[in-house]
């Protein structure tokens, strides 16, 4: 939810629309699991739960010792939303529990260990659980919402909250605006104490003692923003508890790929392991891509123009297999590099590629792409349409090549053409 909340509410992207009606949500390079972004947040002085992570069965017990609680929470460790509500392969319900058995714990982790877990959010094989948090559980008497995140209209960061956490963002913003604040943050000073004591008012924190704790986690959320380079801080919830304590339970991060020279030790942490492998094996050459459930194999340059083609394959009666963007400095080693990771996708029937040349060359698409279905054999169906800097030279290369590739004029055609190279 996080990022396309901000994004809803800013209109950070004018393409999101379309993006979501087609089903994707664009992603950042690296994400990070649950306890890998409570570490962080630990790490600047942010308060979170006491937690361990087990990641073989027969580890359990050593790591409860570490745990001192009358209640555990137990949640699966993998890249995607909606844990609480998801299953497993071996017929486990749910990603999330909370117990006050030590006995439950040991089993619920052995249920989920090693299993693969489905929800909303994940393909139907789901995702392979490797690790397991087990965190002490806190008593909750109140649920807040902070956020943090880079906001283009402003130029800059921008502080959202609400009194209301531990829901649904969006349907707070739709149903109680009044209950969402918003302020645009000065890059130099961030949120010192005078926009920490108005946003912790705000979200409730009343008296002076558990004022001051909220003003003190407010102010380090601003410093792990900072200091990590992040897009997007989101707590939700932040709360109090019964103890009067002000904790994070939840934690979302959005990091900026351009500050990783920067950044080494965090972006070491990621595992390639919870990716799609074609979206890892994509992420070596600077591809973006993204795996769908259709037959027509996209190849584009720029994220907007990518849904485009994707929108009129479907308006053709087609259905796209993914989302690939080649970027606008593509050479032709990763034209092939694309056409391989297209080719090895079994669902795909066929190729369309749809290619605006602006700071790409279109030649060096074309000699690319030649070069790509000589070295694999390509079989399938190709359409081609490029449009932009040297697109006549481009064309020559095409047409001279003696293969057999179909051109088209306009996007409209290009579709029709692989729509209709499927169907005969």
């Amino acid at each position: 939810m996080s990022r396309l909340f901000a994004r809803k509410v800013f209109r950070m992207q004018g393409d999101l629309k379309t993006c979501t009606h087609l089903g994707i949500v664009p992603v950042r390079r690296l994400n990070l699991l649950e306890y890998q972004s409570k570490e962080l947040l630990k790490d600047c002085g942010v308060s979170v739960q006491n937690f361990t992570i087990v990641d073989k069965i027969n580890k359990t017990n050593s790591a409860l010792e570490k745990l001192h609680s009358d209640e555990y929470v137990i949640k699966a460790q993998v890249l995607a939303g909606g844990r609480g509500k998801g299953w497993f392969d071996n017929g486990f319900k749910g990603g999330v529990h909370i117990t006050k058995d030590r006995s439950i714990v040991e089993d619920t982790v052995k249920n989920m260990l090693g299993h693969r877990l489905i929800t909303k959010q994940t393909s139907k094989d789901g995702i392979l659980v490797q690790k397991v948090m087990i965190a002490e559980s806190v008593n909750i008497a109140r649920e807040t919402y902070v956020c943090i995140l880079m906001d283009r209209q402003y130029n800059g960061p921008v502080l959202i909250a609400s009194p209301s956490g531990g829901m649904d963002i969006e349907a707070v913003a739709e149903k109680t605006p009044e209950l969402i604040k918003t302020k645009p943050l000065d890059i130099y000073y961030g949120i010192d104490d005078v926009v920490a004591k108005e946003f912790a008012e705000f979200l409730g924190f009343k008296d002076k003692d558990i004022l001051e704790k909220a003003i003190f986690e407010l102010k380090n959320l601003w410093r792990l923003f900072v200091d990590i380079d992040a897009l997007q801080v989101e707590i939700n919830p932040l709360v109090e508890t019964t103890d009067r304590q002000v904790v994070a339970v939840d934690a979302k991060i959005a990091f900026d790929d351009n500050a990783e020279f920067r950044q080494k030790d965090i972006f070491a942490l990621e595992d390639d392991n919870e990716k799609d492998p074609r979206e890892a094996d994509a992420t070596k050459y600077n591809l973006n891509y993204v795996a769908m459930d259709g037959n027509i194999g996209c190849l584009v340059n720029g994220a907007g123009l990518a849904m485009a083609t994707m929108d009129i394959i479907k308006l053709n009666g087609g259905e796209p297999a993914n989302f690939l963007d080649v970027g606008g400095g593509v050479k032709e080693e990763q034209v092939y590099q694309a056409f391989r990771i297209l080719t090895e996708d079994p669902k795909v029937k066929a190729i369309l590629v749809n290619v605006f040349g602006g700071i790409v060359n279109c030649a060096t698409i074309a000699k690319g792409i030649i070069s790509a279905t000589k070295n694999l054999g390509l079989k399938l169906p190709l359409v081609v349409r490029l449009e932009g800097t040297n697109v006549t030279e481009a064309k020559k290369i095409l047409a001279d090549s003696g293969l057999p590739i179909l051109t088209a004029n306009d996007l409209d055609e290009a579709a029709k053409k692989a729509v209709n190279s499927i169907k005969q």
